[in-house]
């Protein structure tokens, strides 16, 4: 009863970390789509897409799963937005979805 009640509390435990994981699930294209869904449909985004649209300039939307960040012990995965080969903007997107999180140090305006 006892190595149950251990066994239980062990896989408790480790399952945060497991959330924290920053390697990519695997569950094919899924978590890469959503990670730059929750980039591309903000509304500043959507505005700033639009004006680059208008002016005929073709926007890019980078994941780099290749270079997380770890921010307050967490994984993030850096989605960069570009237009014309310039970087607008780089934003922080948990692997599993949640919150995107600007980086101030990296945008352009």
């Amino acid at each position: 009863m006892r190595i149950a009640a251990a066994a239980t509390a062990l896989l408790a435990l480790a399952q945060p970390a497991q959330a924290d994981d920053c390697t990519v699930p695997d569950e094919g294209t899924a978590p890469l789509r959503r990670a730059v869904a929750q980039v591309k449909y903000l509304p500043e985004t959507e505005a700033w897409a639009e004006h680059m649209a208008r002016n005929r300039m073709v926007v890019q939307y980078v994941l780099s799963v290749d270079e997380p960040r770890r921010i307050g012990g967490r994984c993030y995965w850096p989605v960069e937005v570009r237009a014309g080969g310039r970087l607008w903007k780089r934003f922080f997107v948990r692997p599993g979805g949640g919150s995107a999180v600007e980086d101030r140090t990296a945008s352009s305006r």
